[in-house]
Order: C-alpha cells, then sequence, then structure tokens
C-alpha cells in the first residue's frame, strides 16, 4: 500500500464513509493515477479535464460514474492533500434524466421465473416485493424479516439509514419455503447468516436479463433496479400487484 493510498483511506474511514464509497473513490484515483503513470499528487487540473473528457469519449462512461471519479479525485485533493479545488475548472457533468421502463405484470413474472437456481429467483422476488437496493439486500439477514408485523428491517440502507418496508404474504411464503429447502439442502443457498452475497447479486445484475428472450432487447438487458424502480414508482397506480409486493417506501 502506497503512503497516499494509506492517507486516503484512513481519511475515509476517518469521516465515516461507506465500505462501497471507499471502493469506489480508492479504485478512481487509482485509475486515474495508471491513466498518466503518476502519482497522483503530481497531477493537476489540465490533467484532471483530459481524464474526464477521455472518460466520456474513449471509454464511453455515463455521466453518473463520471461524477463519481470526479467526486473521488475532489476528496483526494481536497481532504487528503488538503489543496484548492475548483469547480468552474472541472465542473460536474450534466446528467441525463430518463423515464424508467415500465415493465408489465406479465413481462414482471417472465424474469422472476426465468431466473435459475430457485434461490436467484428468491432473490428477484425479493428486490421486486421490497423495493430494497441490491446493496442493501446483500446485508439482510433473518432476523430482519418480521412475520408477526409483516414487515423486514432495512438496517444501514442508504445514507446508513434504517427503515422497514412491508412483508408480502406471497413473498413470506417464498422465504419460508426457501428456508426449508436449505435445511434439508445446504447447497441450495445459505440463509442461515445473510439472504444474500454481494457475489450472487452481481451474477443476477449480469445474466438475468439474458434469460429472457421473449422480451424486447433492450428491455431484457436493464438491470435489477429496473424491477425496484417499477415496484416503487407504480406500486400505487396498478393496485393489482399488492399479492406480490406489498406499500413500501420509494428507493
Amino acid at each position: 500500500m502506497t503512503h497516499l493510498r494509506k492517507l486516503m483511506l484512513e481519511e475515509l474511514q476517518r469521516l465515516n464513509y461507506s465500505e462501497e464509497t471507499i471502493r469506489s473513490y480508492i479504485h478512481g484515483v487509482e485509475d486515474f493515477s495508471r491513466r498518466f503513470n503518476c502519482p497522483p499528487d503530481r497531477l493537476g487540473p489540465w490533467h484532471i479535464r483530459e481524464y474526464q473528457a477521455e472518460l466520456f469519449q474513449k471509454r464511453k462512461l455515463s455521466s453518473g460514474s463520471v461524477a463519481v471519479r470526479l467526486a473521488a479525485l475532489r476528496f483526494f485533493y481536497t481532504k487528503t492533500l488538503s489543496r484548492a479545488w475548483s469547480v468552474a475548472d472541472t465542473p460536474y457533468p450534466k446528467r441525463n434524466h430518463r423515464l424508467p421502463a415500465i415493465l408489465s405484470q406479465g413481462e414482471v413474472a417472465q424474469l422472476i421465473d426465468a431466473a435459475c437456481p430457485p434461490f436467484h429467483r428468491t432473490i428477484l422476488m425479493t428486490l421486486y416485493a421490497t423495493g430494497a437496493r441490491c446493496a442493501e439486500l446483500t446485508h439482510l439477514k433473518v432476523s430482519d424479516v418480521d412475520d408477526q408485523r409483516m414487515v423486514i428491517h432495512i438496517q444501514g440502507g442508504k445514507g446508513r439509514k434504517d427503515r422497514d418496508v412491508m412483508l408480502s404474504p406471497m413473498l413470506l411464503e417464498e422465504l419460508h419455503a426457501h428456508c426449508s429447502a436449505c435445511a434439508e439442502n445446504p447447497a441450495c443457498g445459505s440463509f442461515t447468516a445473510t439472504i444474500a452475497t454481494a457475489g450472487i447479486c452481481r451474477s443476477i445484475r449480469k445474466r438475468f436479463g439474458m434469460r429472457v428472450t421473449t422480451l424486447p432487447r433492450e428491455r431484457a438487458s436493464r438491470k435489477v433496479s429496473i424491477l425496484t424502480r417499477f415496484a416503487t414508482v407504480l406500486l400505487r397506480t396498478y393496485s393489482r400487484l399488492a399479492p406480490i409486493c406489498a406499500p413500501f417506501r420509494s428507493c
């Protein structure tokens, strides 16, 4: 570990940043340094401008991804090196605001039924029915499922905030069925500690759309977030989905 990396890591931890933010910030500064083959403390605003343009033009990154890279560099120069940072010289890119792709009830059913093995199907149902983020799902424990109050406790969500989401009877039945299957065959997917791991969630995000060949390509290739977004935004309009997903807060 280099001296600069250690300083940045200590500063991120001292300010109590999340593990995901720490990982992305460290990666962003390392990528910036590798691009110019030079320690980042020897690089200046002109290098940052060139790097930002390259992220858009050559790497074709989204405005959100570029903004995260700039935030990492801003933290490194202002917090780690205690240097000035000019927003005018390195402005954050404008973001494109698009409406979410809306799936019908039948299309959502196709996505969930196409998941294999059954453990992945359970994860998709949990994401869709609760509106939880993938990162939140990876920290969800069996003890967070409160079948008496019919809620699921999400602890340490975005912004390190806790919240409760409603637990639908259909999802509860699915969770009970999977727990029973795990008791008989532990290889099917462990529910003893956490409901899902980060690796499983990443695998689903990459592969679940490819399994649904009957959907249009641009709709089937979207990430799992399309499920949570559809559920949270349109739940009140599509009340017929109530058996699948109960009311919860928007994410």
